[in-house]
């Protein structure tokens, strides 16, 4: 039916989507998701209302084998974002689960409802062009209004099947995960990658704990999250000798969308035996590198380069690359490969400043790499780089620090002008006792013992919570000035 899916049409009895107590075969889905296609058909791209149901799912697959590009929209948007969104891509239609009440961005939108119980005569749908867009997925918007990445069809297939080759990943396999579905992380890997393998995926909706011993204990085999899940997880083991259980029998245990703090690594692993492997990405990158199934899955690391894809190290002046091997050469990623998008969709002006020569993609994100190629991704260029004194300090290390004293719960490190260092390393806490936070001082010894003296906290603030989105990423831009 589709050489993106093969198993639509080899595999009909075979499990491929459930999602609390619905679940569709791949015959069923291939029914659904055909009989979908044949209603778009001839449209230009459709928005589908990404929630985390199997509508979502078969949505964007039925996009796919029609040829039509997929806009997911984060039904938590607000109205000017979504308004933005739909002027900006333009969709004919808008997908959703029949009876669904759209917000009035939408309205002028035509409207097809997602029958996941449909059925249409099989057909053959032809193999997309991989130049062909497949998804046009907006970015967070940080630095302006959100800008729509468009994802040709080789995107996704290339990075699928190169973690086929760095996680093992098969048919076998039967992936668990609560990640939202208008993202890469929820949508193409944790959906669209078990069915390209031919496996499947159970979705817990919303995350917990107890869904996750649920679901790894009865037979899944993978678990995807973001940091705020494994930490949920980390904090929840000394009480729930099932989950140590359930995560201590997984094949694979993948954290993504943000670095997973090296105390919560080491905790999980303490407890149960099994490594989390961490994997770097972007919206217009796809995956970049990543920790192997068969490779050291080491703490504060993302892995490799995946196959295919090229990555780089550069200085400020954006050519001049950084050699591996030296643990204090912070320089920016950029990387080049089948998996990046093709351009910001109406954005010529950004998308020509996003490459350097030669096709490099300008991350924005600094690293460092260890002798043997392993990356350790330090922050983001524009929030995370911290010029103070000389050095180049990445916030990463620091928050990973501080995260090891028992007086701290939540930590993020941003930079603040000063007049003699240019810039003075700034530490957010959440005290794990409100009543007695650690003291400045005191937080200051703790990573000039761990790190080094130019890198400790000269400021310290407290906080009740750390502002994140929907992802779990600390939102350093919404931190109180001052």
């Amino acid at each position: 039916m589709s050489l993106l899916f093969p198993a639509l049409a080899h595999d009909p009895d075979r499990p491929a989507l459930r999602f609390g107590d619905r679940s569709l075969t791949y015959g069923e889905l291939a029914s659904a998701a055909g009989a979908l296609a044949a209603r778009l058909d001839g449209a230009g791209r459709a928005a589908v209302w990404a929630t985390p149901t199997l509508e979502t799912a078969v949505g964007v697959v039925a996009a796919l084998l029609a040829g039509v590009p997929a806009v997911p929209l984060n039904p938590k948007s607000g109205g000017g974002e979504l308004a933005h969104i739909v002027a900006d891509s333009a969709p004919d239609v808008v997908l959703a689960a029949p009876g669904t009440e759209l917000p009035d961005a939408l309205g002028d939108l035509r409207f097809v409802g997602i029958d996941v119980d449909a059925s249409g005569p099989a057909r053959e749908w032809p193999e997309p062009d991989a130049s062909a867009p497949a998804f046009v997925v907006y970015t967070s918007g940080t630095t302006g209004p959100p800008k729509g990445a468009v994802l040709p069809c080789r995107a996704v297939t290339s990075t699928l099947d190169a973690l086929q080759d760095a996680w093992e990943w098969t048919g076998d396999d039967v992936l668990v995960h609560g990640l939202p579905l208008f993202h890469v992380h929820g949508l193409i890997l944790g959906i669209l990658g078990p069915l390209r393998r031919g496996g499947s995926v159970r979705h817990l909706g919303r995350f917990s704990t107890e869904g996750v011993a649920r679901e790894l204990g009865s037979g899944a085999t993978m678990l995807f999250g973001v940091p705020t899940m494994y930490h949920r997880i980390a904090e929840a083991l000394p009480a729930e000798p099932e989950l140590v259980k359930a995560l201590s029998g997984a094949r694979l245990l993948v954290s993504g969308s943000a670095a997973l703090p090296v105390h919560d690594h080491e905790r999980i692993a303490a407890a149960t035996g099994r490594r989390v492997i961490e994997r770097y990405g972007m919206t217009e990158t796809l995956m970049n590198t990543s920790v192997r199934a068969d490779g050291e899955a080491r703490a504060g690391t993302v892995g490799v380069p995946l196959p295919g894809v090229s990555v780089r190290l550069v200085e400020d002046d954006g050519v001049t690359e950084i050699p591996a091997g030296d643990p204090e050469a912070v320089g920016e990623i950029q990387v080049r490969g089948p998996n990046l998008f093709t351009e910001y969709l109406n954005r010529p002006d950004a998308t020509a400043g996003a490459f350097a020569e030669g096709g490099w993609f300008r991350t924005g994100d600094m690293a460092v790499r260890d002798p043997d190629g392993y990356v350790r991704i330090v922050g983001r260029k524009a929030t995370d780089l911290i010029k103070s004194g000389g050095y180049k300090i990445g916030a990463g290390e620091i928050e990973n620090a501080l995260l090891e004293h028992p007086g701290v719960s939540e930590a993020a490190v941003t930079g603040e002008p000063d007049d003699d260092l240019g810039e003075r390393i700034v530490a957010w806490i959440v005290p794990a006792d409100a009543e007695q936070p650690p003291a400045a001082d005191e937080l200051a010894s703790h990573v000039a013992d761990r790190l080094a003296p130019h890198k400790r906290p000269r400021v310290v603030r407290y906080l009740e919570t750390l502002p994140r989105n929907d992802m779990g990423k600390i939102m350093k831009r919404a931190l109180p000035r001052g």
